[in-house]
């Protein structure tokens, strides 16, 4: 209902598991990386645990797309069961064959050995077993010791079932029982899901934002995005609900977009909260409105700066008053000539018939990536610029990107403006923020609102990207010993887990894949330019980034 309003192609804060949404902060990346450490772990009990709506099924289902395609996978969604139901569900999800007695209800040993049966030959053929069962704190004590019961079967190596429970905090309670210790014994990975730090709550409001086609400002202003987090306390589930609530509440009243009142609101109308404590806000108001005065003659001032239709450009915070004195002379660079009219317009009407100076683009890509390069403090020459820079191991990479992936890759890269046309300029992308974006082009920099930019740009972007010594993407043995090698390192310096001490293989690709995961990246498990930018920038290699907008 609300999404065209906020220039959103879709809604963005619905409760369903979108994986279009999966938004992966540090500690769901840990819980990740505790899954998948247990998966290699030769068996036993991996544990993941959190309060509603922390997002366990969100690291779930990011764990089954990272589990090799090498293991036979079976989820439970619904514990309450009986043993012999149990085990019946376990068969059938690993389409197991059950012989069945005309006239004779199955029993457990009726479940148990082709069960059995199936683990070793699964094992046999090179090929693991993964067991899931969620809301497993529904699980009675006579199942979860059937369970302790599967794990037994095992090789001189490792056990060949791997159980991962996944549950509310009570299932760590339950656990602690001592007729269950045997089975807390065998737990070989465990880890507690918290809710969101205030920083992760505001970035994970704009990512689901972004996702959803946001390009213009942030409909959230940062007293909004400080009260949701409070009102929701940091809860995933309880963010969806409290942001979508506020936002139809902001769509109902015409509003530009959603304060703290509008939240405190959407609140009471959906956790039931009390109403907040009475505060003087009449100041703030005050400073508001006008702010919002000065900032609408701007508006005015510059609309037709960088389209021809009424998108502003980014300016600064604007004081709350009007200055007793003229305005200071602009400075002559593109950027703050574009926002001094703001100013003038209130102090001077007759200051708003000038137009600002138009932006400086490129029409040769060429210059475009020479202009790209000198950030990174190379000279590719008057030839082929991708050529020249080739030759020392950085490498050009276009592709059509959402902003939320250029902003987590964080690095300058050039946009390519009006390629509908038949006439495309460029520009560098050297700043970005939630509400705006610097690009630079012949030595100047225009600093322009992400409506406006979304107005020119289909959102093809190009960047660099250094290769490790001896790498040719061209090459069909680009993923050999000696590079395998060289990522096993750079994944250890990021944090990730030991390999196993092959340098190819299954485990070092599984290992590539939860390093993607866990950066915003396609997890693919292959090699490619983006997992290279990643792969550098985690360990600390000396690459430009992305400024902070002003």
């Amino acid at each position: 209902m609300y999404a065209p309003y906020f220039g959103l192609s879709h809604e963005p804060f619905s409760i369903a598991p979108d994986p279009r949404y999966l938004f992966m902060s540090e500690r769901h990346r840990e819980a990740l990386a505790h899954l998948l450490y247990g998966l290699g772990g030769g068996g036993g009990f991996v544990l993941l645990t959190g309060e509603i709506g922390t997002g366990k099924t969100t690291v779930c289902r990011g764990f089954l797309e990272q589990i090799p395609d090498n293991c036979n996978v079976a989820y439970i969604f619904n514990p309450k069961l009986t043993v012999t139901e149990l085990l019946q569900s376990v068969c059938e999800e690993f389409r197991i064959e059950v012989p069945r007695r005309e006239g004779v209800a199955a029993t457990v040993k009726d479940y148990l050995d082709p069960l059995n049966a199936f683990l070793l030959r699964s094992h046999a053929q090179g090929r693991n077993s993964v067991l899931i069962i969620d809301e497993a704190q529904n699980l009675s004590a006579d199942v979860l010791e059937q369970l302790r019961l599967l794990t037994n079967l095992e090789t001189s190596e490792r056990k060949l079932l791997q159980i991962v429970l996944i549950g509310q905090p009570e299932l760590r309670e339950l656990l602690s029982q001592p007729q269950l210790e045997q089975l807390a014994q065998r737990v070989i990975a465990r880890f507690h899901l918290d809710a969101l730090t205030r920083t992760e709550t505001q970035q994970y409001v704009r990512h689901r934002l972004e996702v959803a086609g946001l390009s213009r400002a942030l409909p959230f202003d940062r007293s909004a995005l400080e009260r949701i987090h409070k009102r929701s306390g940091g809860v995933p589930r309880r963010i969806n609900l409290l942001c979508d609530r506020a936002l139809l509440g902001a769509f109902g009243r015409s509003e530009a977009g959603v304060t703290r009142a509008i939240v405190d609101q959407a609140a009471r109308e959906v956790f039931g909260d009390p109403a907040p404590s009475a505060q003087r806000t009449w100041p703030r108001q005050a400073a508001v409105l006008g702010v919002g005065l000065l900032a609408g003659a701007g508006l005015v001032a510059a609309a037709h700066w960088w389209t021809e239709s009424s998108l502003p450009v980014a300016t600064p915070p604007v004081a709350a008053a009007a200055p007793a004195v003229p305005p200071p002379e602009p400075p002559a660079t593109v950027e703050v000539a574009s926002v001094q009219p703001v100013v003038a317009q209130a102090a001077a009407p007759a200051a708003a018939a000038s137009s600002p100076t138009p932006p400086t683009l490129l029409r040769d890509e060429r210059q475009a990536w020479r202009e790209l390069a000198q950030a990174w403090k190379l000279e590719p020459g008057e030839g082929d610029p991708c050529q020249a820079l080739a030759r020392e191991s950085v490498h050009c990479f276009t592709r059509t990107l959402p902003l939320v992936l250029i902003r987590q890759l964080d690095r300058p890269g050039i946009v390519t403006l009006d390629r509908d046309t038949g006439k495309p300029s460029y520009a560098v992308l050297t700043a970005l923020n939630d509400k705006s974006a610097t690009l630079s082009a012949g030595g100047s920099e225009q600093t322009v609102t992400l409506a406006a930019l979304a107005a020119r740009w289909n959102g093809e972007w190009a960047t660099l990207w250094r290769a490790p010594a001896g790498f040719d993407p061209r090459s069909p043995e680009r993923e050999g010993r000696k590079l395998s090698q060289w990522v096993d390192e750079q994944l250890a310096r990021a944090g990730a887990k030991p390999g196993d001490g092959e340098a190819t293989g299954g485990s070092l690709r599984t290992r590539i894949r939860s390093f993607q995961l866990a950066q915003g990246l396609p997890a693919d498990g292959v090699l490619g330019p983006m997992t290279f930018m990643q792969l550098n920038r985690s360990a600390g290699l000396d690459e430009p980034h992305l400024r902070q907008a002003p």
